[in-house]
């Protein structure tokens, strides 16, 4: 019996975590055994292009050598103390000193806790109950935010999940993106209740939904005039678009900032951080209450600073963003040779493949299911040719600093063949 149906006969749906499972594009999941650079190797040891990049924490590809030494030595002195350590406080400085928006922080272990002590941290400092979320904005599976979600739920055409209770989901209005009355209709109907707005920095867990400048910044004024809360969800933006994030790709200042995957390395890692009046009320200074056993782990930590000093030394984005436009230029003109219906949005090293043409979406429902289904064609016979894409229509490719023109170039030749 193979490794996937021993998986299946012990683990739900073989994976943990549903995307993995590949029923979006008609697939088995697959089988990992290690990876380097640009590619995953399987359990037979096949070399498979990676445009996933474990969806999105490897900036400079996987196993990095710098990385991978500096965790090594790290296990040397210990994997978890339980206390602080130097090496957490050197990231904290770090990411502090290059976020705009951050001045104080709070590492806990993922993205979805990140979120939650966000959201519990603004309830608190506010003393309102209600929150307010963008349909297509994925914030992880705390149930306050599973409602209407991102990629996971889209694919499985779920609305929400079985499990939320109607209390906690009635506490989130899900309201659509991009459209500004809505919200200030929203805010005008419960004067005085709502605790904040999330929003990612950049929708990408329903497909890559850029907002405009100006409805990020009308978001950041009307929190501000009701004296709400703004938390920018930076889990996937920060530390990849740049060393500000989407705090500095819009020019706003949002109240709290969640963050996670490049400030990791490839390791569990989450935080929130923000103004100092507000993260002053965490405990032990303040009442607000969160904690974690392995919050701040010196190998997460270690990870995290090594990468974020290649960032700083190498001077990444600009290479990414070179690549980025490459790729993108170039993958175009295959889809125009073949006559085949294409867009491409992107935003840094962040990319989005939309089998139909002309659309610019910014709300998720303006994507056709013929779309999808050609998506997981595609998907399907890519990876016969050993190049992984992401595994749903509605998720985003992810480049790295592993990913050169040369394999790039070897990959539109595998698409070009395949169209």
């Amino acid at each position: 019996m193979n490794y996937v149906d021993r998986a299946r006969k012990i683990m739900p749906g073989g994976v943990s975590s549903p995307v993995r499972a590949l029923k979006a594009v008609g697939g088995d999941p697959l089988m990992i055994a290690k990876a380097k650079g640009a590619y995953l190797y399987d359990i037979s040891n096949t070399k498979i292009l990676d445009m996933c990049m474990s969806f999105g924490p490897l900036i400079l590809g996987h196993a990095h050598d710098e990385v991978v030494a500096a965790i090594i030595k790290a296990t040397q002195s210990g994997t978890s103390f339980g206390t602080s350590s130097p090496v957490e406080v050197e990231l904290a400085e770090k990411i502090v000193e290059k976020h705009p928006s951050v001045d104080w922080i709070r590492f806990v272990n993922s993205g979805t806790e990140a979120v939650m002590s966000a959201i519990r941290l603004a309830r608190g400092i506010t003393e309102r109950p209600l929150i307010i979320k963008f349909e297509g904005c994925y914030h992880g599976h705390t149930d306050a935010m599973l409602v209407k979600a991102g990629s996971g739920l889209a694919t499985f055409g779920l609305s929400s999940s079985k499990g939320v209770l109607n209390d906690v989901s009635k506490n989130t209005i899900v309201l659509p993106l991009g459209n500004e009355q809505v919200v200030t209709e929203v805010f005008e109907k419960f004067e005085n209740q709502i605790a904040a707005v999330i929003i990612e920095g950049v929708p990408a867990n329903n497909g890559l939904l850029v907002q405009s400048k100006q409805y990020m910044k009308f978001l950041r004024d009307i929190t501000k005039k009701n004296n709400s809360l703004l938390i920018l969800d930076e889990v996937i933006t920060g530390f990849r678009l740049g060393n500000g994030g989407a705090a500095e790709y819009y020019n706003i200042d949002p109240d709290i900032v969640t963050l996670g995957k490049v400030i990791g390395g490839g390791l569990p890692v989450g935080a929130y951080g923000g103004k100092i009046q507000y993260m002053s009320e965490i405990a032990p200074l303040g009442s607000i209450y969160q904690a974690g056993t392995l919050s701040g782990n010196p190998l997460a930590m270690t990870a995290g600073l090594t990468t974020l000093n290649i960032i700083d030394r190498d001077n990444i984005y600009q290479q990414l963003e070179k690549l980025g436009a490459e790729f993108e230029k170039s993958i175009i003109e295959k889809y125009q040779q073949h006559n085949q219906p294409f867009t491409i949005r992107r935003i840094g090293s962040i990319i989005w493949m939309i089998h139909q043409n002309h659309v610019t979406p910014i709300t998720p429902t303006e994507i056709s299911a013929e779309a999808v289904s050609t998506y997981s064609n595609i998907h399907q016979k890519l990876l016969t040719k050993q190049v992984y894409l992401p595994p749903s229509a509605f998720e985003v490719a992810f480049l790295s600093t592993a990913h050169t023109p040369e394999i790039i170039g070897e990959t539109l030749d595998k698409i070009s063949s395949v169209l």
